[in-house]
């Protein structure tokens, strides 16, 4: 269940819009609300002190845009460096979702730029939401989740079926990417072949959900990007194991930086909003 959702609201992007389609959900209307904007740290007392006045305007905004009862929203202005402040509050408030903004931006590029989302959501234990601001946020309908035998997978089935439940007309993809490119595509009965669709299939009848199956051959990573944008995903799901090493809370993972991740590829190609769920690794 998402009951605490953290928006950190830099004032531009689509990360308000998301919101709003977020909300929409009957299971997330109860949900209470933390819009969060940081000021960054700045030399001069002048400089800072009309940053502070800028940034209450932009929660100021916001609060008044997303047209919640007071009861059901908070506004928070920090001042430091972005990047730990978001990931700092999350833990304070125990987020059961952060809401970003993103600009895309590739693995290497993001790192030497000092990408907030990048670094947040490599950091943070908490499931996170991007959206990308060039995109358009559509109302949300269909739901791809992607497909594995994996306790992240799961995880993701999971919410997105307490997600899709009460949307009206709602449908789940069930998205399973097979690396053996002679295999084609395949949907229904015979996607359904593969186990651990055929175990996502009777989770989503169980839950009384619409939904299609889909056995897709090739890379993770790209199926994903293209089966999302061929049948129009108003979002996309998939679990992101948490794969910190315990001695390294403080500190990016750089193999999981440097490395091949498939939500990291998804993060940057995905022409929809991204939803990362969280698990132990």
């Amino acid at each position: 269940m998402i009951e605490k959702i953290l928006l950190a609201d830099s004032g531009t992007g689509q990360a308000e819009a998301m919101l709003k389609a977020l909300l929409e959900i009957p299971a997330i209307q109860r949900a209470f609300v933390t819009v969060l904007h940081v000021v960054p740290a700045q030399v001069s007392a002048d400089v800072m002190a009309e940053k502070w006045e800028e940034g209450g305007r932009v929660l100021a905004k916001a609060i008044q845009s997303l047209n919640l009862d007071s009861d059901h929203v908070a506004a928070v202005l920090r001042q430091g460096e972005p990047k730990d402040v978001v990931c700092k509050v999350a833990e304070e408030l125990n987020t059961d979702l952060i809401i970003m903004g993103s600009r895309g931006l590739k693995r290497l590029v993001s790192i030497l730029e000092n990408s907030v989302s990048q670094y947040v959501f490599q950091l943070s234990s908490s499931p996170m939401l991007l959206v990308k601001d060039e995109i358009y946020v559509r109302k949300i309908n269909r739901i791809m989740v992607a497909i594995d035998s994996s306790a992240a997978s799961k995880q993701s089935l999971k919410l997105a079926l307490s997600l899709i439940r009460d949307i009206k007309g709602g449908q789940l993809l069930l998205v399973h990417a097979d690396a053996d490119t002679r295999k084609g595509e395949k949907t229904g009965a015979d996607a359904e072949k593969e186990p651990s669709l055929a175990a996502a299939a009777s989770e989503a009848k169980k839950a009384g959900v619409a939904y299609r199956s889909i056995l897709a051959s090739g890379k993770a990573g790209e199926v994903l990007c293209c089966l999302a944008e061929d049948n129009k995903a108003d979002l996309l799901m998939l679990g992101s194991p948490d794969r910190r090493p315990s001695i390294a809370k403080g500190l990016p993972d750089l193999d999981r930086l440097l490395g091949t991740s498939l939500s990291d590829y998804v993060r940057v190609y995905a022409n929809c909003p991204v939803l990362l769920t969280r698990t132990a690794a």
